[in-house]
């Protein structure tokens, strides 16, 4: 049997991968190209970003993973097979690197570097008052992988830490609330809300203009996840309207970010262009072929997608 690598990479990138992988799973038959094989032939499709229809006409295929952690954009192809599992990336190098940019985002926020920044092109010279990180209230929404990993970092560097989830699920050393009525407490006491939910069809345009009204004013928004969460011109409204005082975003509604569009120059707002966390094809080729030897071996393969929930 074969497995089908389905993405949009260069052939620099995929080259990569296939060395990578091929160095993980010994004595298997990695294809890039469907023609190179029968499709009954394939069982396995390891997949980044792949062409609607990749995986559509394989009537032996049992298993998808993705290289990427988001797979919203994977469940809006209706030709990926609804019946074969599916799992996403979850790997321990990528939730470091997401915490990593979240705690940089939070202790810039918090201690107005950004600001400063801002002051040093005009030549200004003006010290502002200074906090203590255990006076600032951080509010980690969505509390999967990433984010426990984020509210770790965030937890050793003193913030007061508030968190929000669905279900609500318990996290040591975080204040978290669940459901609609705990979004809107968790928005009101946050002084920097850093979003790192799945995006679903209850998350998209989740921050909109009654959200910001929700959250404390002055606060900060920092957006990791996906562009779709935010409504763009109710956060510039909210930022206007001195609602909120900063966002820092590295995902965006169109990507790449248009040359033209009004973040590029807004004076407080950071734009960063999807780096937040990367994929690192060394250890998540190791993620990927352990849970295809998993599914070889009959076993279950981890971190599979509730098709019901959206991730």
């Amino acid at each position: 049997m074969a497995i089908l690598l389905a993405t949009d990479f260069d052939p620099a990138e995929l080259a990569q991968w296939h060395a990578l992988l091929a160095a993980e799973l010994p004595g298997e038959t990695l294809v890039f190209d469907r023609a190179a094989c029968a499709p009954e032939d394939i069982d396995t499709a390891i997949v980044a970003n792949p062409p609607a229809g990749a995986l559509a006409g394989l009537p032996r295929l049992q298993f998808v993973q993705s290289l990427w952690a988001g797979v919203d954009r994977l469940l809006r192809d209706a030709t990926v097979p609804a019946g074969v599992p599916l799992a996403r990336m979850v790997d321990p190098a990528m939730n470091e690197a997401m915490a990593e940019t979240a705690t940089w985002a939070v202790l810039g926020l918090h201690r107005g570097f950004f600001d400063y920044l801002a002051q040093q092109r005009d030549a200004r010279w003006l010290q502002h008052g200074q906090r203590r990180a255990d006076e600032v209230s951080v509010a980690v929404l969505g509390l999967g992988e990433m984010g426990r990993a984020t509210c770790r970092r965030l937890s050793a560097s003193g913030y007061r830490l508030l968190g929000w989830s669905l279900r609500g699920t318990p996290v040591p050393g975080v204040d978290v609330h669940g459901g609609d009525p705990g979004l809107a407490t968790v928005l009101s006491a946050a002084d920097i809300v850093v979003n790192l939910l799945p995006l679903t069809a209850a998350t998209v345009a989740l921050f909109d203009t009654r959200r910001f009204a929700q959250m404390r004013r002055g606060a900060s928004l920092v957006n990791l996840a996906r562009g779709a969460h935010v409504v763009e011109a109710d956060l510039l409204d909210a930022l206007q309207g001195g609602r909120l005082h900063w966002a820092v975003l590295d995902v965006f509604q169109a990507e790449p970010l248009p040359a033209t569009h009004a973040f590029w120059s807004h004076p407080r707002i950071t734009v960063l262009p999807h780096v937040a966390a990367q994929t690192d094809p060394r250890s998540a080729a190791k993620v990927a072929a352990a849970n295809v030897r998993a599914v070889r071996a009959g076993r279950a393969p981890r971190d599979l997608v509730d098709r019901v929930r959206g991730y």
